[in-house]
């Protein structure tokens, strides 16, 4: 992705979590300079901020999705069972752009529509090797009832509705009828080791840098 495209996204972004009374942490708005500075603090080390991602397959419109997270805790806490274990995402899924099918295996989450359109997930359960099971119902437990699909079956969320989806549980996701504010609640989050796709895709854009970043994304850390 260019930055240049980056930069808009951000400004747009903050823009429509705004309109929902949402308002960012003040490190949101750190310059570059300010963030490079805090090298080694907890937003560096546990992945907080703006993370803006097209899979590495540069068509952002089509496949992508918007994230800021505003807290995270150590993912070296949960052998331990103490301390900070969980974390929070706002995130921004565009009109018909597809976030692609994955499943996480350490990490349990609830995804709750926030606002606008409508969040349409399609789910599988796993196999017990982890891979996709292409045939057996699946069960999940949407604003804490829980609700049963055949394999591959769409669960529409409506703004105020929300989904839990365990370890393994495998999703993808979009908006329809209007881009949609997302919150995610989740244990601890590492993106680097603990998203499992289906395809072999990029979890971080590649940026062509052909203007200055207006804020710093977590992949520049």
């Amino acid at each position: 992705m260019k930055r240049s495209a980056v930069n808009e996204i951000l400004q747009a972004s903050d823009a429509f979590i705004r309109s929902f009374g949402f308002v960012l942490p003040p490190f949101a708005y750190w310059g570059p300079d300010q963030m490079r500075a805090a090298a080694g603090s907890a937003i560096h080390t546990r992945g907080l901020g703006w993370d803006i991602t097209d899979y590495g397959a540069g068509k952002f419109a089509e496949m992508g999705l918007f994230l800021f997270t505003t807290r995270n805790g150590n993912a070296a806490d949960l052998g331990r069972g103490t301390g900070m274990l969980y974390a929070e995402k706002i995130m921004i899924s565009r009109d018909k752009q597809y976030s692609p099918m994955h499943r996480h295996n350490i990490k349990a989450e609830d995804i709750i529509n926030r606002g606008g359109g409508d969040l349409v997930l399609q789910l599988f359960a796993p196999n017990p090797d982890g891979s996709i099971n292409r045939t057996d119902d699946v069960t999940v437990p949407s604003d804490a009832m829980p609700v049963t699909l055949p394999a591959g079956g769409h669960l529409r969320l409506k703004p105020g509705q929300s989904v839990t989806l365990m370890p393994g549980i495998w999703h993808a996701f979009w908006a329809e009828q209007g881009d949609c504010l997302i919150g995610e609640v989740s244990t601890v989050n590492d993106d680097k080791t603990d998203n499992v796709f289906e395809k072999p895709i990029g979890r971080f854009s590649t940026i062509d840098e052909d203007v200055a970043p207006l804020h710093l994304l977590v992949s520049d850390y």
